[in-house]
């Protein structure tokens, strides 16, 4: 078997014969940036061969490296098959999950009504006279005969009481013993709340007796090497049993790495973790649980489910207490998932009297309405331009993305995470580059750059040499070769535009069916609010400048941060918000978008970069 090297990871792997460096690079453990599921379209996946290897480009190489990339040993992952000993070079994105981390907790007070409860008891000693059985001893000290155990905790509990002197305490959730522990451990009840998103997992570690977030920590979604989006992820899990468990195994272990590592940072023991709650969109529910997702993909769009699923977290593999339970929060419908149902609470959008629109615009946009005391919801194919995915030199929020482009005195200039030089463009960048060139004049309101042949007058002469003919259409130079990270320069093409166009229209689009079904107006609207790191990034000018959000005044627009997660941390803290939680899609109204025939003409219209629309 072939043997394949990865630097400057130092890792070491074999495969079979015919394995490409993508699948090679993901049983090694590795990530590789890619949005295609490796199909050779999105150009990606670019890893440098460091021998001589004599393969010859495909079309897809030639296509998306240029000729010098491919002379000096440059490659698409998944394009490369493996016939010999290799030596492959993998270039290291640091993601700014700073950026998502530092948004936890935006719900300023947590309630602390636990649904585990800890008990220490100190038990008398049986003697002659006092034979009475260790469980039923234990019973009489809880004053709860009701309560159940199971055989796992009972099979520990005579030695158990021995060796500590009669002095344990119970852990209970409802009408059931969970857990038996040596001493008083009532003061140490944790849980860990998930927000599963399709590109980033974010986990947080909190105190449940006290609602205090501890530590958050979060990673990068390794599912991704199965397409940046839920539709790729859901045709490869239903092509055969053992490609579901593969999607689902890759989450478990993200799952399991960001819980390692917060109790790395807070020195919890892993055994005192008793209640995980998780929110995701719907497609990221089922292959978290290991669910087919198949028949989400083609209309009528019917989950397996959308009640809220509670399991053992041994079940899942995931790696808390032994009696520790999960309970993924319910989904609204096939495309409008439990991290909707978590904005929802966590804005408390379910208890609001006035007209109120939220948006969690990420590689899925959910919106959702409350307005006439009506709460709807609905789903947009934004697509995932706004993580970067799909555009030339798109990525995700990383150091070295451009995350902030302005138009200032004649000139365009850019800004890059960690202020370093530039190796892409991010979601913020993007809509920020389309604003910026829309203010320049560079941009018709149809979303074409202005031609420079046929129109050179209106061509600023600063810009001249920046607005140049590409592949299928004109692009705009961002930042020249020799300023960027990559040695190449970062580009806005017009097939950037195009995609830009297509996400920010269905956003758009759904937000005025929502209201025109709620018999509103854009200015009765009295709040839009952004959820999610992307909508914490935007700059309320930039969207409403390209029309991605209808003309209200910048103080009606409000980041709300990691929405999402803050429900599911609210589902974890408190039963009465679990509860709440549970009933939420009751009492949502879902709009299905594709089956009305007033869609398709709001949406073409909202792709036009027009941002003055009412």
């Amino acid at each position: 078997m072939p043997k394949v090297k990865f630097t400057p990871q130092n890792k070491e792997i074999n495969v079979e014969e015919g394995t490409n460096l993508l699948e090679a690079a993901d049983q090694a453990g590795l990530y590789i940036e890619g949005d295609c599921a490796g199909r050779g379209t999105c150009g990606k996946c670019r890893v440098k061969i460091t021998d001589d290897s004599k393969a010859e480009p495909t079309a897809a190489e030639k296509k998306h490296l240029s000729s010098k990339d491919l002379e000096s040993g440059w490659a698409l992952a998944c394009q490369r098959t493996i016939d010999h000993n290799l030596v492959i070079e993998v270039p290291i994105q640091k993601d700014a999950h700073l950026r998502k981390t530092t948004l936890a907790g935006g719900v300023e007070d947590l309630t602390a009504e636990p649904l585990v409860e800890k008990v220490a008891v100190k038990l008398s000693r049986p003697a002659v006279k006092d034979q009475t059985a260790d469980l039923e001893r234990l019973l009489d000290h809880l004053e709860n005969f009701e309560l159940n155990i199971k055989l796992r905790e009972l099979s520990s509990l005579p030695a158990l009481l021995r060796d500590n002197s009669y002095s344990v305490t119970a852990a209970i959730t409802g009408s059931r013993i969970i857990s038996i522990e040596p001493g008083d451990t009532s003061d140490q009840v944790y849980g860990v709340a998930f927000d599963i998103g399709t590109t980033t997992i974010m986990g947080s570690l909190l105190d449940l007796k006290t609602a205090t977030v501890l530590a958050v920590a979060a990673a990068t979604n390794p599912q991704n090497a199965y397409g940046a989006d839920v539709i790729s992820r859901i045709t490869h899990a239903s092509e055969s049993i053992g490609n579901l468990k593969q999607l689902q195994d890759k989450v478990i272990e993200a799952a399991n790495k960001i819980i390692k590592d917060l109790l790395k940072q807070t020195r919890v023991a892993r055994d005192r973790v008793y209640e995980v709650t998780a929110v995701g969109n719907t497609t990221m529910s089922h292959l978290f649980m290991g669910v087919d997702p198949t028949y989400l993909a083609p209309a009528p769009f019917v989950p397996a489910y959308s009640r809220a699923l509670e399991v053992e977290a041994s079940e899942l593999g995931l790696k808390v207490s032994p009696a520790g339970r999960v309970t993924f929060l319910p989904n609204i419908a096939g495309y409008v998932g439990s991290d909707t149902v978590g904005v929802i609470l966590a804005a408390d959008m379910d208890q609001r009297k006035d007209n109120c629109a939220a948006i969690d615009i990420g590689t899925n946009g959910e919106l959702v309405l409350a307005a006439n005391e009506r709460l709807m919801a609905c789903s947009t194919a934004a697509g995932p331009a706004f993580e970067g995915a799909q555009i030339k030199h798109g990525m995700r929020a990383a150091a070295g993305a451009i995350e902030a482009v302005d138009y200032i005195d004649g000139e365009i200039k850019v800004s890059t995470i960690d202020d370093v030089p530039a190796r892409g463009i991010c979601g913020s960048g993007l809509i920020d580059a389309a604003a910026a060139l829309l203010d320049a004049g560079l941009i018709e309101p149809s979303g074409r750059f202005v031609n420079p042949e046929e129109n050179p007058e209106k061509i600023p002469s600063q810009f001249k040499d920046r607005l140049r003919s590409g592949n299928g259409g004109f692009e705009f130079v961002l930042v020249k070769a020799e300023d960027s990270e990559t040695g190449d320069d970062i580009v806005l093409s017009q097939g950037d535009l195009r995609e830009l166009q297509l996400a920010k229209g269905a956003i758009y689009a759904g937000l005025m069916i929502l209201l025109k079904e709620a018999e509103i107006k854009i200015d009765d609207l009295d709040q839009i609010l952004l959820a999610g790191a992307f909508g914490n990034y935007v700059r309320k000018e930039s969207a409403l400048t390209i029309g991605l959000l209808p003309q209200l005044p910048a103080e009606k627009i409000i980041a709300i941060g990691n929405a999402a997660g803050d429900g599911s941390r609210m589902a974890l803290t408190s039963k009465t918000m679990r509860k709440r939680a549970i009933e939420l899609p009751g009492r949502v109204e879902h709009l299905e978008l594709s089956t009305r025939a007033d869609f398709q003409d709001i949406f073409i219209d909202a792709m036009a970069f027009k941002g003055n629309r009412k």
